[in-house]
């Protein structure tokens, strides 16, 4: 929830949940570029998590993170606990940026991170709703929404954006 209750809050306000239950408040990313994406462990777009933790390795002295959230929302492609999800993510691919708890993503138990995300970047046509598993948001290091990446777009073609936004 985003703090002072206020109905649209800088995105550094909202307080989410690690995936080992500790409360995190986002403005402790405040001043970096963020890349948030909902993720999931038994997804064909699974192996992006290669890609994600390949990016932050690569950037994150520039002052880049990626932020997962697990979703059980598509297709029911992540069934785990968060720390079965942990556990995967690090054993298969090695993954060291931030995860987070299962958050739903669409509909009215929409965490309202995602709700915030997706009024700032709307889909295609203008579409809120997150079509899919692996959707990715970039934020700038002011906190600004500047881009949406459905699915498809793999870590790989998004990393041009990024830089930019790192400049």
């Amino acid at each position: 929830m985003p703090a002072g209750g206020s109905a649209v809050a800088p995105i550094y306000d909202f307080d989410v949940t690690s995936w080992d239950q500790r409360p995190v408040r986002l403005h402790q990313f405040r001043g970096q570029v963020m890349l948030i994406v909902n993720v999931a462990s038994q997804c064909g777009f699974t192996p992006q998590y290669a890609g994600l933790e390949a990016l932050y390795r690569k950037y994150r002295d520039r002052g880049f993170v990626v932020l997962g959230f697990p979703c059980n929302q598509f297709g029911r492609q992540e069934p785990g606990t968060e720390q079965q999800i942990h556990e995967f993510c690090q054993d298969k691919y090695d993954v060291t940026f931030p995860l987070f708890a299962k958050v739903d993503v669409n509909g009215d138990g929409a965490h309202p991170l995602f709700t915030f995300l997706k009024a700032e970047r709307p889909g295609l046509l203008g579409s809120t709703a997150i079509k899919w598993n692996f959707t990715k948001f970039l934020v700038d290091r002011a906190g600004h929404v500047v881009s949406r990446f459905g699915s498809t777009s793999t870590p790989e073609s998004v990393e041009l954006d990024i830089v930019s936004v790192l400049a």
